[in-house]
């Protein structure tokens, strides 16, 4: 019974090819990609001086229909980090537990001494996605939708929360404008799901025209 229902869900939430939300990203991400060069390559700068290891992080996350793709992302750690910490910190979120080191509400890890002191700066102000962009125009992610998963959350995850991979990721969506690391990861997942089942168009561009004043104001970012 929970598989045929699960069936039928996924059905009902599997997203078409939408032309008009296609044409927005390509547009859209293309133009910032210009206009943005200037700090692009200032930002590459400034992580290739705060220590050894690439500028660009190529980190294989999960995308529509959970095929794996390549995300691009600026560097924000030390070199050889290790993740157990976040994979912990996650684990106990999916199972409603409020995880250690989380305070004041918010959800990631403090004083996260994996993360350097420029990959701070970046996260702050969510410099450290702008090479997504180029993952906009590859087809591999849209500018909204679902955050892009790793392949070890993914297993945490149960069959309902899984179907949030029916429509390609996004750089930002419904649970960066609702909250980001106030979220506790069950309410972001369902914020995903909620999307899915009512996205528009017109839902995307207010999405869009939200996400500036969530990046520059709101400190709560994992």
């Amino acid at each position: 019974m929970l598989s045929a229902r699960l069936d039928a869900e996924s059905d009902r939430l599997s997203v078409p090819v939408d032309l008009p939300k296609r044409c927005l990203d390509v547009v859209l991400s293309a133009a910032l990609l210009v206009l943005l060069l200037p700090i692009l390559a200032g930002v590459a700068a400034l992580v290739r001086l705060s220590g050894p290891g690439p500028v660009l992080l190529r980190q294989v996350r999960v995308g529509r229909h959970e095929r794996p793709f390549v995300m691009l992302k600026f560097r924000t750690m030390h070199l050889g980090a290790s993740d157990q910490a976040l994979r912990e910190m996650n684990a106990r979120e999916l199972r409603g537990e409020v995880p250690p080191g989380s305070r004041d509400g918010v959800f990631k890890l403090q004083d996260d001494p994996r993360v350097t002191r420029v990959g701070r700066w970046l996260r702050r102000f969510s410099l450290d996605e702008l090479p997504q962009l180029l993952n906009v125009l590859r087809g591999e992610m849209s500018l909204v939708g679902p955050r892009p998963s790793l392949p070890w959350e993914v297993e945490l995850y149960t069959p309902e929360q899984r179907l949030r991979h029916e429509c390609l990721p996004g750089i930002t969506g419904l649970w960066q404008v609702s909250g980001r690391s106030r979220l506790p990861m069950p309410q972001m997942l369902q914020l995903d799901l909620d999307y899915l089942r009512t996205r528009t168009f017109w839902l995307d561009l207010r999405i869009l025209v939200r996400t500036p004043a969530q990046v520059l104001f709101d400190r709560s970012v994992r």
